[in-house]
Parts: C-alpha cells; structure tokens; sequence
C-alpha cells in the first residue's frame, strides 16, 4: 500500500484527493496537512511513501515548504500539484527536488500513475512539463531574465501579472504589503523593468500570465 500525505490549505481538495483514491486498491491517502508546519509535524510521527504538495498557499508556498521537506526528509518523494500551467512552475518545482509536477486539471488516471511512478522511485514528468524541457535544454538559464528570479519574487511577478494589488498579493502571500513592494522591487532591478505596465507585457510575452 502507497500512503500518501496531502498538503493544500483547502480542505475541499484534500477531501476530494482522499475521495479519488478509495476506489485504488494500493494508494491512500494516510495524512494530510493546511500548512507546511503541520505537515512536517506529521512527517516526524508517521511513515509516507509519497507527498502531494500544493505550490500556491498562504504564508510559505509550495516551493518553500518542498525546500524543508527535501531537507529533512530526502527520501520522501514530492509531487508538486498546482492551478498553475506547466510553463510556469515546472522546470522550477523539478530544479528544486520535487519528483514530478502535475495540473490539478489532470485526470484521476495521471495523478494515479504520478503516485505509483514516484513512489517506485522514480521522476514523474507528464507530456507538457517534458516540452518545457526540451523547450529548456534549448536555451540557457541565464537567457531568460525571470529564470534568475527567488521564487517569491517569481511568486510576486506571476501575481502582478494577473492583475493583482499589492494589498492583494500580500494577503495572498501571508505578507506585509512593504514586503510585496521589496519583492517588487528586487525584480523590475534583476529584469531590467521599470514598470508593472512592463512587467506584464514581459510576462504576456514570455506566457507567464494564467
């Protein structure tokens, strides 16, 4: 049996997840945690064979909350899960140890073998994330300036993209809205931007936008 350890602060989507494998003969859902403190608290009292991980949350996102699991717990494998599109999270969530990445758009059928893959130790890459990268191989890190961004500062690009205020992404991200405007800052230097008007043709541009 595959145990599995679900991470997402909406209890609707670990309800559902633990829902979709009860009719699987050899996955449950074993454990699941709102937050990244309350799933590394349940890391050091129970034995999982597989994470699924959220990479949008409030507070610390998904990526941070990878980074200390990766830390303290190596063998675990992480598959990432995410309302965001392949192009956008990907090849970052795989550059920072996750074992795969998968649309929350994905069919029952694909999160089921993502489990069974990465559980047998293995990477689970579906056919959008392999484009990206073959996509990635092609050019060189550095050729893309948002590819040199923290991912809170990518976190925060993404989100001025969308269309968000600044008092909105800091609710969103469990910050202060002075520490949204540093995150701004930090990356209109490292783009070379002056402007969010800039920023967002950037992220049009580069299909950044969701």
């Amino acid at each position: 049996m595959i145990n599995v350890l679900v991470i997402d602060d909406h209890s609707i989507i670990r309800k559902g997840i633990k829902q979709l494998f009860d009719d699987t003969p050899d996955i449950r859902v074993t454990g699941d945690a709102a937050s990244g403190a309350e799933a590394l608290s349940l890391l050091r009292e129970n034995r999982y064979h597989v994470i699924l991980l959220d990479i949008s949350m409030p507070g610390e996102n998904g990526l941070e909350v990878l980074k200390k699991i990766r830390g303290h717990h190596p063998d675990v494998p992480v598959v990432i899960l995410s309302m965001y599109p392949e192009d956008q999270y990907a090849i970052r969530s795989l550059k920072s140890g996750a074992a795969g990445y998968l649309n929350k758009q994905g069919s029952l059928s694909q999160l089921t073998a993502a489990v069974r893959q990465v559980a047998s130790g293995k990477k689970f890459i579906s056919p959008e994330t392999a484009m990206q990268l073959a996509e990635n191989l092609t050019q060189r890190q550095n050729d893309l300036p948002h590819q040199l961004l923290s991912n809170r500062e990518y976190q925060t690009l993404c989100l001025i993209a969308s269309g968000k205020r600044l008092s909105e992404i800091a609710q969103i991200m469990s910050l202060s809205a002075k520490t949204v405007s540093v995150y701004r800052a930090r990356l209109l230097e490292k783009m070379s931007l002056r402007t969010n008007a800039e920023l967002v043709h950037y992220a049009i541009t580069h299909q950044l936008v969701l």
